[in-house]
């Protein structure tokens, strides 16, 4: 991101006209932010000197058929954002190359990287070499944002849910979680998910205890930073993308940290953030380990 943290929101524009919810969420984003937007689509590639019997006259002309086509999606994606939000300044790009790693390029000038989840969908996609949400999350230089579905905007209060593990990587997602709640007016849970050990003996009340300081280590301080957000912090026990996800099915959104291990038992926030992805009922706010830097 940028020295002065005013990147801009940068969002994965598919090309199926029917996907837009990463599009109006990254907009709303951008407004509220008062940030420009950065629209990012991207084509394959024909492979140079390489014909088959039947191809098209060139692969050039594929090439600019390609290009042609990539324009007309981002004219659509433009025209829709200028529509929705229409103070916000937007910007398009047409790139070459797999979608994650134009896009991990991107954010490190950008505050944000939204990207849909509709690759997500079975768990045989989750890994494939066609989903673009974690390998986007492993090498971003910037927080991501996965938007499988709207923000459910009808809880009262509105709220952000946050997982903590008392790791700084958690304290950096807890950061997030302040600025997305405080933008929207909303209140913010705060979670500590402790999981039993399967092996050994443990002391659980003082176990539970720990979970319980390292939790209000981590946000001690913040509510000071932002009076304004109601803050509501807990330690629950159980598995985490089970409880995580639990506490998504209302939330407007759910922020978790992508690296490090802590107060999941050995867990790693990797493991517990993959899951969040497949399972949350909200869009996912991922924070990798260069924020916390």
């Amino acid at each position: 991101m940028r020295a002065d943290g005013r990147g801009p929101v940068v969002v994965g524009v598919d090309p199926d006209p029917g996907r837009l919810a990463a599009l109006a969420w990254a907009a709303d984003e951008a407004d509220r932010r008062r940030l420009p937007l950065t629209l990012v689509h991207t084509q394959g590639g024909p492979v140079p000197g390489y014909r088959l019997e039947g191809s098209p006259p060139s692969w050039e002309k594929w090439r600019d058929d390609l290009h042609t086509a990539g324009n007309e999606v981002l004219e659509r994606a433009v025209a829709f954002v200028e529509s929705r939000r229409p103070d916000v300044d937007v910007s398009a790009v047409l790139a070459e190359g797999h979608p994650a790693w134009v896009l991990a390029e991107h954010s490190h000038q950008g505050s944000l990287v939204v990207v849909g989840s509709w690759h997500l969908g079975a768990a045989r996609e989750l890994f494939g070499s066609a989903a673009v949400a974690l390998p986007l999350t492993a090498h971003a230089a910037c927080p991501v944002v996965v938007v499988r579905e709207a923000e459910h905007t009808s809880g009262q209060p509105p709220y952000f849910v946050v997982g903590v593990d008392g790791s700084p990587h958690s304290a950096a997602a807890v950061d997030l979680a302040f600025e997305e709640a405080s933008l929207r007016g909303a209140s913010l849970r705060a979670l500590y998910v402790w999981h039993a050990p399967l092996l050994g003996a443990l002391d659980e009340d003082a176990a539970v205890r720990e979970c319980r300081r390292l939790l209000a280590e981590t946000v001690a301080g913040r509510t000071a930073r932002r009076p304004e957000v109601e803050l509501h912090h807990e330690v629950v026990k159980g598995h985490p993308v089970r409880e995580l996800t639990d506490a998504s099915a209302h939330a407007l959104g759910l922020v978790v940290g992508t690296r490090g291990r802590g107060g999941f038992r050995g867990m790693l926030l990797g493991s517990v953030s993959q899951g969040s992805l497949h399972h949350a009922h909200c869009p996912v706010l991922l924070v990798p380990r260069e924020r916390a830097r």
